[in-house]
Parts: structure tokens; sequence; C-alpha cells
């Protein structure tokens, strides 16, 4: 093995040589441009190295860059979606204070309009029983609320106190099944009176056949039942036929909105002759 390995060393030897002696060529030998072929060699072999790296490090930045306008868009965008939910709330507030300011413009219209002694009340609560059509008033017997007292909005009758207590009461609306007034059509001055229909409209009876009744008739309280002055709007007919019996058969779309009643009046003293409500002027 010795003597190969001796054999063998003069060729390496020269191959080492000629390879050297390559090296010290291209370093005299110039290219076009006037540089060693040597230095052509290492230079390219350098430039494409770094413009690897350097295109490396424009992709990562590149990446990097993306990534980071993306946070900041991600970021943006929740900010603004926070801000346009701060608006909505702010907006839902501010409608809501202008149209309980609305209310109370109203409701001062109306105590103004009638002749009548009231008392202003807010609406505490709605039907604890759903047999019943009852609201709680937050004013009771401590401002003078009694049983059976009125109690009105702008838009027309409400229905009465049936339960008062020292600082609440609770009022029935006219919508109730129980509930009842005593009302004229407002166009032929033809009473009758009119019925809670609970979930439906409410029913006005014992209006003769013969009467002139039509769809969109105002209906009003006639004052005759001891408790809803005169002149209260109930509502509209909203159908009228002639019944099998001596009455026709009439339905009245109520006026009020029950289920939006905010702020109401409750009547404290009725007027000592007929005709509790003054028109507005024109």
């Amino acid at each position: 093995m010795a003597i190969a390995d001796i054999k063998l060393r003069p060729g390496v030897i020269l191959g080492a040589a000629i390879a050297l002696h390559v090296v010290l060529i291209s370093a005299q030998v110039n290219t076009a441009s006037g540089l060693p072929m040597l230095q052509v060699v290492t230079v390219g072999s350098f430039s494409e190295v770094q413009r690897g790296t350097m295109s490396l490090i424009d992709g990562v930045r590149g990446v990097w860059s993306g990534y980071v306008a993306l946070r900041q868009v991600q970021e943006e965008n929740t900010a603004l979606k926070q801000e346009l939910q701060n608006l909505q709330v702010r907006f839902q507030q501010e409608r809501a204070a202008a149209q309980r300011t609305d209310n109370l413009r109203q409701l001062l219209e109306l105590r103004d309009r009638v002749h009548l002694e009231t008392v202003a009340a807010e609406v505490i609560a709605g039907p604890a029983n759903p047999d019943f059509r009852t609201i709680t008033i937050d004013k009771g017997t401590s401002e003078g609320l009694d049983k059976d007292m009125a109690v009105i909005s702008p838009a027309g009758v409400v229905g009465r106190v049936v339960l008062p207590s020292g600082r609440a009461a609770q009022v029935q609306l006219l919508i109730d099944r129980n509930a009842a007034a005593g009302v004229l059509i407002e166009r032929t001055r033809v009473q009758g009176i009119v019925m809670g229909g609970g979930d439906g409209p409410l029913t006005l009876q014992y209006v003769p056949g013969t009467a002139d009744v039509r769809t969109g008739d105002l209906v009003v309280t006639s004052g005759i039942d001891g408790i809803y002055p005169e002149g209260f709007v109930i509502g509209t007919v909203d159908h009228a036929e002639r019944g099998v019996g001596a009455y026709h058969q009439i339905t009245v779309r109520p006026a009020v909105d029950f289920a939006r009643l905010e702020e109401v009046l409750v009547v404290r003293t009725l007027p000592a002759s007929r005709g509790g409500i003054e028109e507005p002027r024109q």
C-alpha cells in the first residue's frame, strides 16, 4: 500500500501544479474590459451570491412589510368598527331623547287644551297578566289619584285607573275585554258603547241598524259614563255592517298605540259641564 501511494503521489503533485498554473495565468490574462480574468470570475461568483442574498432579504422585507401593513389595516378596521358602534349608540340615544321630548311637548299641549285638572305620569310597567290589558304608572294616591279616573294621551283615550296605591297606579287599558266607554260617532252624533277586544279591535255596540255609519268615521267619548269626559278620541270605524238584529256590527280601530305608551295624563276632576277638550287652534 505504501508503494502505491508513492506511485500516485507524482500524479497528484502534477495535477496540483497544473491547477496552480492555470490560476496564475488567469490572474495575468486580461479580459476585453481590461480586468484580469481571475478577478472577473471571482467578482462574478461573488455578485451572484450577493444578488441571491439581496433577493432573499428583499423578499423577507416585503413579507414583513405586508404583514405590518395588514396588521395596521386590521387595527384601523377594528377602530372604525368601534367608532361606528359608538356613533350608532349615540344616534339611538339622541333619537330616543328627541322622541321623549316630542312626547312631552304633545302632552303639555294636550294639558293646555283640556279644561280639566290633570296629573302627568310615566308608564313604568306593561301588562303583568296576558288575560288583562293593564299598565302601571308612576303616580298614585299621594298625587291625588283615585279609582276610575280617566287616563288619556295626545292620541286619545288610554283607559281608567283601577288600582291606585301610594306612589303608583294600575290602569285598565281600553282594549281590555272588561273595558267599556260611552261614545258617539262624531259625524252623526249617534251614540253607542265601545267594548275592549283584547288583542283585536274595539267593538262599537248598540248603534241602531238604521244609523248612518261609514268606514273612517271618527268615534269619540260621549261623557255619559261618568268616567271619560266628552270629546276625547277613541278611534275610527274600521268596518260596519247591518247585523242580524236591530243593531250594526261595528269594529273600531283604536287611535292609541297601546304598545308604545310612555307618558299619559290622568284626569283628576270631571268638568261641571260636558265638553272637556278644546280643539287646537289652526
